[in-house]
């Protein structure tokens, strides 16, 4: 039976488990146990426990991009399952930041033996397959504005090559998992068409849609709005949370009704 819990997420869902500002999500198919990302702290380790989920068993952690709020609990998974694949895009343990703050990984995650750097898609088997490469500019987050990276010496906006997009096929569901979409969900459910021919039955990713501060601009609104009801053409059930934020949440729900969901901390998808 497959099986998705969001072990972190900012909301708190399940009791006694952690919410912080962070993403990861357990996936358990016929063949595999997965992760798909690590939040920022050891707090994904502490929800699997409460949960009841061992992570020794995972075979396979996917880092989404190469945020720390994605990879942040990668170094302790690590310790209490070496033998796992940490897998992700060459181009994530690159320099990122937020302005002046460094958004990037830990280096010390480059030191795994197990560690695995990717580029361009992949398919692992039957029920796995990654791909990356999204190169459509639909209804980009205006987040995406304050994001650079180091080229040579020099910060740019950040390109965001480093995002990969995990495909999960089992019991005659596709699923198609990002992890904030930063280039924007809606190219990423184009490219997913461009490769499969049609639209997953589920999509659950971050939108990257959030504000620290409210009323959002006129334009944000717009890309929010947007964003919604392409989605709500294609078919899809879409889970988020995460860099989504509350009041895109709520715009984008009476747009789509039943086909968005919220994720929270410990709390196992209806799938």
């Amino acid at each position: 039976m497959m099986r998705i819990v969001t072990l972190v997420e900012n909301s708190a869902g399940a009791e006694g488990c952690i919410a912080e500002h962070g993403l990861s999500l357990y996936i358990e198919t016929a063949k595999h146990k997965l992760l798909l990302d690590a939040g920022q702290s050891d707090a994904v380790i502490k929800n699997a426990k409460t949960l009841g989920i061992d992570l020794t068993d995972v075979d396979r952690l996917f880092l989404s991009h190469g945020h720390y709020d994605h990879s942040g609990g990668i170094i302790a998974f690590h310790e209490m399952n070496p033998t796992a694949s940490i897998i992700m895009h060459r181009r994530a343990p690159e320099r990122h930041y937020n302005h002046r703050k460094f958004i990037g990984i830990d280096p010390r995650i480059l030191e795994i033996e197990n560690l695995r750097l990717i580029d361009g898609d992949m398919r692992i088997d039957n029920e796995l397959f990654l791909f990356s490469g999204v190169t459509g500019k639909k209804y980009v987050p205006e987040g995406n504005k304050r994001l650079l990276m180091y080229q040579g010496t020099k910060k740019v906006p950040d390109d965001f090559a480093h995002e990969i997009y995990l495909v999960v096929s089992c019991e005659e569901k596709n699923i198609l998992i990002s992890g904030c979409a930063h280039n924007g969900i809606v190219n990423i459910v184009e490219r997913y068409e461009e490769i499969f021919g049609s639209y997953p039955d589920i999509v659950i990713s971050g939108f990257h849609l959030r504000k620290k501060h409210w009323p959002y601009r006129a334009r944000d609104l717009k890309t929010i709005t947007d964003t919604a009801k392409a989605l709500l053409k294609t078919g899809s059930l879409y889970f988020t949370g995460h860099c989504t934020g509350e009041p895109a949440f709520e715009i984008m729900k009476e747009i789509m009704g039943d086909k968005l969901f919220h994720l929270h901390s410990g709390e196992e998808l209806p799938l």
